[in-house]
């Protein structure tokens, strides 16, 4: 008898180190729905802040205090949504 391990998730977050956390399970619990939900939210808040960045890029006159609280905002969305794609490319990868 083969025994597989449980699937892990990187979850969209890290905890208060700053380590990463997973989950252990099928993917249909709560934590998984939670989870599932903060990746909507952190990919719709990428979307939108991609949009703020044309906007400010596009005018001449946005400052240097500007353009550095737009770079943190994209270097976060750039972290988040990096986090998704490796969470969801481990679970693509054959069993």
């Amino acid at each position: 008898m083969t025994i597989h391990p449980a699937p892990t998730r990187l979850l969209p977050w890290a905890g208060p180190d700053g380590k990463p956390c997973y989950l252990v399970g099928d993917g249909a619990g709560y934590v998984s729905r939670v989870a599932d939900t903060i990746e909507r939210l952190q990919l719709d808040m990428a979307d939108e802040i991609l949009g703020h960045a044309a906007d400010m890029l596009a005018d001449h006159k946005t400052g240097t205090r500007e353009l550095r609280y737009l770079a943190r905002g994209l270097s976060d969305a750039l972290r988040d949504v990096r986090r998704v794609a490796e969470s969801r490319g481990a679970r693509l990868s054959p069993n």
